[in-house]
């Protein structure tokens, strides 16, 4: 291995090791996929609209494997997309409660995760790794976040924060997300560690 290579490697490590300690890699694996859920009414009536970005690509491509480059992209379009676009409501865009589409200038929590993930695919992300992601905050809102599969975990880029964290290191309860193998279809999402605090709480 050459010595660059091996400062790459390094320096990545230091970069995903930074977002979290060694434990919150093992909880990565809480959230899983356990069952079918509908899509948000949002995201449907864009893929009737964009019937591109919602076709099926029939495979999962499996784990994106992370590289010190990768890493960086991530990081740079999550601050650039954060950078660039203004937010607003729907309501106060559309003057509709909810209505997801590409941002230029303003746009909604959505429409940050889908301009995060078309650029993504852009610079040659696989799209079964770039998952749009439906959370609750701890306030009980809803939140979109577009979720990046890698075999050092999954994370999470958020147009509330320009730092890019495992989905364990936040503070949002996990519910659905588009399926890996098909993104017009959305998979429900088991959080691990909601269900470990909730079993803690009952005692």
């Amino acid at each position: 291995m050459t010595t660059k290579k091996i400062l790459g490697s390094i320096i990545l490590a230091s970069a995903l090791l930074g977002t979290s300690a060694a434990g919150t890699f093992a909880n990565t694996a809480s959230m899983t996929v356990v069952g079918k859920a509908n899509p948000p009414i949002g995201h449907y009536e864009f893929c009737q609209i964009n019937m591109a970005e919602c076709a099926p690509t029939g495979r999962d491509a499996g784990a994106h494997a992370l590289t010190e480059t990768d890493w960086k992209t991530i990081l740079e379009v999550n601050y650039d997309v954060n950078s660039a676009i203004t937010p607003l409501t729907d309501m106060e865009i559309y003057g509709v409660e909810e209505r997801w589409a590409f941002p230029r200038t303003v746009g909604d929590c959505e429409d940050f995760a889908l301009m995060k993930r078309k650029l993504l695919i852009d610079k040659g992300f696989d799209p079964s790794n770039l998952l749009i992601t439906v959370v609750l905050q701890p306030s009980g809102e809803g939140h979109a976040v577009l979720t990046v599969r890698t075999d050092h975990g999954d994370f999470i880029l958020d147009n509330m924060r320009n730092k890019v964290l495992l989905w364990s290191d936040t503070e949002y309860t996990y519910l659905k997300r588009q399926s890996s193998s098909h993104p017009g279809r959305w998979v429900k999402l088991q959080d691990g560690r909601t269900s470990f605090v909730g079993s803690v709480n009952s005692n």
